[in-house]
């Protein structure tokens, strides 16, 4: 960007290390904001240094809230005996977007890879374990992607939590090979939580 001020343009390197967009996207976006900075550019600002300063990784279950338990992991509601196992925080907003599940979730912060050096240490994988005694948990529904990583992470938690009891199903129908749940649709999503089957 010719004679551009070094703020600006630091702000359009920073818009570019988002996902989904690069140089020339990051490039328009700050071009707006900055046409935009009353109604859209300041706002903007605020709410990003507040949830700078108060958002928070659930204690429990890994969820980003503002406390140290998510509003999820507070709702008696909830505390159903099932607990649904997703990769990412951003697959727990997409099962949340189609309101199909009503239990509570385990987010793993990843999936086990040899190529990375990722094992179950590096993931969330004891702490649920820890979970399915102490909540009763009677159903772990394995909501992974289905990856060579993700279906190779739903048969390592299957082998941890055999002998705990606890019935182990996964996703069935409606999720391609290779597909991410953040990319799904709300109805793919509700039909393979309904058709999910024992691991």
């Amino acid at each position: 960007m010719p004679d551009a001020p070094r703020d600006i343009e630091a702000l359009i390197e920073i818009m570019a290390r988002l996902p989904g967009l690069g140089p020339r996207s990051a490039r328009r976006a700050v071009l707006h904001l900055i046409k935009k900075r009353g109604p859209l550019m300041r706002p903007l600002a605020e709410v990003m240094t507040r949830v700078a300063d108060t958002a928070r990784e659930c204690l429990n279950c890994g969820n980003i809230g503002t406390g140290d338990l998510c509003p999820v992991c507070t709702d008696d509601k909830r505390a159903n005996g099932q607990i649904c196992v997703v990769e990412d925080v951003a697959d727990l907003w997409a099962m949340e977007r189609g309101q199909a599940f009503g239990g509570r979730y385990h987010v793993l912060g990843g999936t086990l890879s040899a190529l990375d050096d990722i094992g179950p240490e590096d993931l969330r994988i004891p702490r649920l374990v820890d979970r399915v005694t102490s909540e009763a948990v009677t159903e772990v529904i394995l909501a992974l992607n289905a990856t060579v990583d993700g279906v190779t992470t739903a048969h390592y938690i299957a082998d941890a939590l055999s002998g705990s009891g606890v019935s182990v199903t996964s996703l069935a129908q409606g999720v391609p090979i290779g597909g991410e749940l953040d990319y799904l649709d709300d109805g793919t999503i509700s039909a393979a939580l309904r058709a999910r089957k024992a691991v």
